[in-house]
């Protein structure tokens, strides 16, 4: 491979033309790990009934040893899941809560998350819980002491991004779980942006249960993730789909639900060892580094903020809209200015509502470029019309 940068681009299938600045929402697989899910996914369909009662349960299990080797984990520990999603929703639906308990998210927690903590305080009597968290993001100090505030005796369960999806500031985590824990709460950490963003040790931070996804910035396909487990909080969760093994374990239960295509989880290491070939961490170096330049030199062309400091996010950062693209900070809305800068200007590029307004996240992956993000300044400052 030749270093990082345009050269790289060719080991992707991205569409020539398209300023691809928003790896962060759905990733991008290189085709060497598409070709390696293809592989498996011949390999099943030469002969499903052999593949899946036979071959499927150690090719499983291998998969996810080289994912908790990477994550510096117990594979007993580790199972795969579609997305993060999947595995926060998991653990809501495997805890009984009752009226009065508290479940703590905040401000910046991903809307889904939301959601799915909606669903079951809806169902239990549970209360949600969701200070707000200042923003622009000043230090980590104000991240912590913002759920210090509001954790409480009746709070059940902390949920918390370790990499926020709205901003990309990084959430110190290990600090959080350890306060949550000697309150007596469990914890759930949302790493839907970590692995292979950053380095991770997942046993090492504590929490009860971390959440990640692979075809994010790991470089697998696409319905791709995982859940770990502290073991002490094995037998209390069960997935979203009981099956055959239920009651017989963590990974049994995880493992197989029902039929499906194996092949994104079968490829994953395939994905660990396209980021290791290149260096995980020159990656990490050479994205942020990338992201802070270009996310500055477009704050200071526009006049507007950051989400917060450099030295708080990894590959990616927000950037605030200049009035003249601004209007209702919606979902709604923010999705219609994404969906107008692909379609007009040929820029992908997340766009967030945040604090009542609209908010450009820009990524950096080994395939980026400086050039890349020049078009969204010039855009952004031309105004929409």
């Amino acid at each position: 491979m030749d270093g990082f940068g345009q050269g790289l681009r060719r080991e992707f299938r991205l569409e020539p033309g398209v300023d691809f600045i928003n790896h962060g929402s759905f990733g991008a697989p290189p085709a060497a790990v598409l070709a390696e899910a293809e592989r498996w996914r011949s390999r099943m369909e030469a002969n499903p009934d052999d593949f899946l009662r036979n071959s499927l349960p150690a090719a499983l299990r291998a998969a996810a040893a080289e994912l908790a080797r990477f994550l510096q984990a117990e594979p007993a520990d580790l199972a795969f899941v579609e997305n993060a999603t999947a595995a926060v929703n998991a653990v809501l639906r495997s805890l009984r809560f009752k009226r009065g308990d508290e479940i703590l998210l905040n401000s910046q927690s991903y809307g889904a998350v939301r959601q799915a903590v909606r669903f079951v305080c809806e169902r239990t009597g549970a209360k949600p819980v969701e200070p707000r968290v200042p923003f622009p993001v000043r230090d980590a100090a104000e991240l912590v002491q913002t759920l210090a505030a509001a954790l409480s005796a009746r709070t059940r369960l902390v949920i918390v991004d370790h990499i926020s999806s709205p901003c990309g500031v990084i959430w110190p985590v290990a600090e959080i779980v350890a306060l949550a824990r000697s309150r007596g709460a469990q914890v759930l950490l949302d790493g839907a942006h970590a692995p292979g963003q950053l380095e991770l040790d997942l046993p090492a931070l504590g929490a009860d249960w971390y959440t990640g996804n692979c075809h994010k910035w790991l470089f697998a396909a696409r319905g791709c993730g995982f859940l770990w487990s502290r073991r002490a909080a094995q037998a209390e969760l069960h997935p979203l789909a009981i099956s055959h093994a239920y009651g017989t374990g963590f990974t049994a239960e995880f493992d197989w639900t029902g039929t499906r295509d194996f092949s994104a989880w079968l490829a994953a290491g395939a994905g660990i060892r396209f980021l290791q070939d290149l260096g995980a961490e020159a990656a990490r170096r050479y994205s942020h580094g990338l992201v802070v330049a270009a996310a500055e030199k477009i704050a200071r062309a526009w006049g507007e903020p950051l989400g917060g400091p450099s030295a708080l996010h990894g590959s990616m950062m927000a950037i605030r809209l200049p009035p003249r693209w601004q209007g209702a900070a919606t979902r709604a809305s923010a999705a219609e200015l994404q969906s107008l800068l692909m379609r007009e200007h040929r820029i992908a590029v997340a766009v967030m509502p945040i604090e009542a307004a609209l908010w450009a996240r820009i990524s950096a992956q080994v395939y980026n470029a400086a050039a890349d993000y020049e078009r969204l300044l010039d855009v952004g400052l031309r105004g929409p019309g």
